[in-house]
């Protein structure tokens, strides 16, 4: 919309008016979300609702750094049986691990860590197990 507003009509009649001839054209009716309920409607408001829908939408997470290497762990761990190779098990929880030893040596901000870092043997015996009865 390039118009603009004619000399003597009030504001909001004039917006009023380009909103009732949207609606009747139809303009709105194609927009994602039509005829839904807004999500969170029911919610209590919070002020960075917006932050944290964009967050969420591109897949940012902003947790404290020890709880973001617990998630770390548990993807990693939740990721084994996955794997195809005993290498590639052991790149990963080695990997986890360093992460690990050095959050132990140096605790980061925030919650304790309460982790002790993977027995890459163990869990290698446990892949190799699962790929064997498969």
């Amino acid at each position: 919309m390039t118009e603009r507003k004619p000399a003597g009509v009030s504001f909001e009649s004039w917006v009023d008016k380009q909103i009732r001839e949207a609606e009747q054209r139809g303009d709105f009716s194609q927009l994602p979300g039509f005829g839904k309920p807004l999500p969170g409607i029911d919610s209590p408001y919070d002020e960075t609702w917006w932050i944290k829908a964009k967050m969420q939408r591109e897949g940012v997470s902003m947790l404290p750094p020890a709880l973001a290497l617990r998630k770390e762990a548990e993807d990693t761990r939740a990721a084994v049986p996955e794997a195809r190779s005993e290498a590639e098990v052991r790149r990963m929880l080695t990997a986890v691990n360093e992460k690990i030893e050095a959050a132990i040596r140096r605790p980061p901000p925030g919650p304790l860590l309460n982790m002790r870092p993977f027995d890459i043997d163990a869990v290698v015996d446990e892949w190799r197990a699962e790929r064997g009865s498969a």
